[in-house]
């Protein structure tokens, strides 16, 4: 604990620090700190947008907040990290006030609150208990475990109104889809899998929206996802937002050299779904994807320099390439993304994830 308050007092305008602590002495400590610096200077204010509520283990507790420190002005207002660590009984905390950009003077500024704790296993059946004194009332609070600690995250279930996941994190698909759609009768659920689909679903709806390709949306009869070997949810995802969007009818996919394989049944004629990991990607994500239609269209997005590489050729062998620029986020920005996700509503995310978990069954 020590060593992470040294490590982050250059960014901090005001500090607390107990061992042994509870979460009332956490919360009067943090009321304290605030009414300081608002006696010290009228014209700063508390962010007041978001509760982040993270649940992790305790040796990873720094790469969190290096992620954490990456996403920018989509940082939480207040963060809690419960770091979680095994053989531990007491509480440990630390509460911090840090301010936002540099502020010139008269200029109104806004401060993040933090709160790093070190809990026990024993603690998880009962997070919600110590985090409820935390969170700043009447704002959002959504809830990331990192690490699949579910008990913590099922506990807190009653504060929360957003649970963050990464659905690629779970070996099993079936697990996974199995877990996040449970997790959607419960609050509003912010895949990191899905949302790194994004820039492919995003570049599959430009090319198909020229009203002289629109028609050829009704004749796609193959996909073809390829993905890291651990994406298999993405991969998913992405065909379960196609079948959605377009009403096919899923069918259950089954391993196939090394992928998966399986139909869906469209208006017009089967799409055969294939999915194939890709060894060479060391991303998390998608490599590329190709659509071919019954009308002799074929469309290749590929994971590139810069962006995605884009190639469509039709029936009579024409063939034109192009580069879209900049459509990847990148892996460092997609935790950012989650957060600010937090905040909205994606109607297209549930039944993608219906339209995964039945190919999976």
């Amino acid at each position: 604990m020590a060593d992470d308050l040294a490590r982050r007092a250059d960014f901090m305008d005001g500090v607390w620090h107990e061992q042994d602590t509870t979460p009332s002495d956490i919360a009067d400590a943090l009321q304290e700190l605030l009414k300081q610096r608002h006696d010290e200077d009228e014209g700063v204010a508390p962010a007041r947008v978001l509760n982040l509520v993270v649940i992790a283990d305790r040796e990873w507790r720094g790469e969190i907040l290096n992620r954490l420190e990456r996403v920018g002005r989509y940082h939480p207002s207040r963060l809690i990290l419960c770091a979680v660590e095994r053989g531990r009984t007491t509480i440990d905390a630390i509460a911090t006030l840090r301010m936002e950009g540099d502020p010139k003077p008269g200029e109104l500024a806004l401060y993040h609150e933090e709160v790093l704790l070190d809990v026990g296993e024993q603690h998880l059946p009962k997070m919600d208990t110590i985090v409820d004194p935390l969170v700043v009332s009447d704002l959002a609070t959504v809830v990331w475990s990192p690490h699949k600690h579910d008990e913590a995250v099922d506990s807190l279930m009653r504060l929360a109104q957003v649970v963050l996941i990464d659905s690629e994190q779970e070996p099993d698909p079936a697990t996974a889809a199995a877990r996040a759609t449970e997790l959607e009768q419960l609050s509003y659920v912010v895949d990191l899998a899905w949302l790194r689909s994004t820039p492919w679903r995003e570049r599959v709806a430009a090319t198909f929206d020229p009203a002289r390709l629109r028609r050829e949306l009704g004749a796609i009869s193959a996909v073809t996802v390829r993905h890291r070997p651990d994406s298999v949810v993405t991969g998913l995802l992405f065909c379960g937002w196609l079948a959605s969007r377009l009403g096919w009818d899923p069918g259950h996919v089954v391993t196939h050299d090394g992928g998966l394989f399986g139909r869906c049944h469209g208006r017009r004629q089967d799409v055969e779904i294939k999915l194939d990991p890709d060894p060479t990607m060391t991303a998390p994500g998608l490599a590329g994807i190709t659509i071919q239609t019954a009308l002799g269209t074929e469309i290749d997005l590929n994971r590139g320099p810069g962006g995605l590489s884009a190639r469509r050729r039709t029936k009579d062998g024409r063939e034109s390439n192009w580069t879209v620029l900049g459509a990847s986020r990148g892996e460092a920005g997609i935790l950012g993304e989650g957060i600010r996700q937090a905040l909205l509503r994606d109607p297209t995310y549930e039944p993608a994830l219906e339209v995964a978990q039945a190919m999976l069954r």
